[in-house]
């Protein structure tokens, strides 16, 4: 049996795997899931892209910082974050020091045939979306590198065998995860 102490926030790319491992790792810890991005799509009553449309980025980033703040709050979960919260300074402190923050580090080829058929990236709607994922993915490395984890996401494994890979990692920090 393991017991989730601390919440664990699942940062990386767009299409690295955070939602659909995180939602794995939130059911084999018997742990509730919770998605950043959903929880500011609830509060807003609007799309992440109506919001950047609207409101624009900057606005977006900081609702973003506000939901992060009260879910690390909340009883330990596995937390979901959407691909740019992890840029942030004030973030990557709230999530270091409330929780333990785990990059799912893919690469770009792999991003890229996860997301190039997706409608619901902001970020994507350019020319060129492959280079737009290539700027923001080499843009984002230096972030992501500061995790205080990270799992090698692979097209060869099944989400539950991330998800495994996942609570392998988890299982070095005694803080996060313990064995019962």
């Amino acid at each position: 049996m393991l017991r989730l102490k601390k919440t664990v926030v699942m940062v990386g790319m767009m299409g690295a795997g955070k939602t659909a491992v995180g939602t794995a790792l939130a059911r084999a810890l018997g742990a509730p899931f919770l998605d950043s991005d959903e929880e500011i799509v609830r509060a807003a009553d609007r799309s992440i892209a109506e919001i950047f449309e609207r409101d624009g980025e900057a606005f977006f980033r900081a609702r973003e910082t506000e939901v992060l703040n009260r879910l690390l709050r909340g009883a330990p979960c596995v937390l979901s974050t959407g691909g740019g919260a992890f840029l942030s300074d004030a973030n990557r402190k709230l999530i270091h020091e409330a929780g333990v923050s785990l990059w799912l580090r893919a690469d770009l080829d792999l991003l890229w045939q996860r997301v190039r058929h997706k409608t619901t990236r902001p970020l994507l709607r350019t020319a060129n979306p492959r280079e737009t994922l290539r700027g923001l993915y080499e843009a984002r490395l230096p972030f992501y590198q500061q995790a205080d984890l990270i799992a090698d996401s692979s097209a060869a494994l099944t989400v539950d065998d991330m998800a495994q890979r996942v609570i392998n990692c988890l299982l070095t920090r005694p803080d996060v995860l313990e064995r019962t």
